[in-house]
């Protein structure tokens, strides 16, 4: 494993980077609000998609690097999450089919940006649906079904953000526990590793198709 800062339009995002010997793909995976790029489920995703032959990068926010808690405003997340991985498709992620997500505010951020970054899937672990309890209250709803690739999201069958439905290019799957993911992390496994094994396939198989 190597760190890499980066220099955002809002500070310097730092990537946690952990590349295959010979890779198929990327995967870049943001953190929750909370900042813990260390949180148990990045950890067990990254594990399984270093298993794949994918390189991983797990991208820590500017607010986080500059050992502030409280979450910068979407639109900075997003500007910071796309110079990072702008700056890594012309390095370590060079030429690789590029799968993001993240947990929580991290599968936010990758979700309103997955456009722009030309992602090819999209992994949302406790994507968090509304305010805990508020099931009836505004929803973010939206940012998932603007997602036009692959996307899967994992949530914990407790989860007080909320159960995200199916959608055209959705699948969800339940697994146990909360929003934390942590009591649930071999279901957690057992989801992603299918799922990207089949993102991936569809990727060779659309190179193969282009040669």
């Amino acid at each position: 494993m190597k760190t890499l800062d980066v220099e955002t339009p809002h500070g310097l995002a730092r990537a946690h980077l952990h590349l295959a010997s010979r890779p198929r793909a990327g995967l870049a995976l943001g953190h929750g609000a909370g900042g813990a790029v260390s949180s148990e489920d990045l950890v067990t995703v990254k594990g399984v998609a270093l298993e794949g032959g994918c390189s991983v990068a797990i991208i820590e926010q500017p607010y986080r690097v500059a050992g502030r808690r409280s979450p910068a405003p979407a639109r900075q997340l997003d500007a910071a999450w796309i110079a990072a991985l702008d700056h890594l498709q012309t390095r370590e992620l060079a030429r690789l089919p590029l799968v993001v997500g993240g947990r929580s505010l991290g599968a936010r951020v990758a979700c309103r940006t997955a456009e722009a970054i030309g992602a090819v899937a999209v992994l949302c672990l406790a994507f968090p649906l509304h305010a805990p309890g508020r099931s009836g209250g505004a929803s973010r709803l939206d940012e998932l079904a603007a997602v036009n690739v692959p996307t899967l999201v994992v949530q914990g069958e407790r989860d007080p953000f909320g159960m995200p439905p199916e959608g055209e290019h959705r699948r969800v799957v339940q697994v146990p526990g909360d929003h934390s993911l942590k009591t649930g992390l071999d279901a957690v496994a057992a989801a992603v590793r299918p799922w990207l094994s089949e993102v991936l396939a569809q990727q060779v198989g659309s190179a193969d198709s282009r040669a």
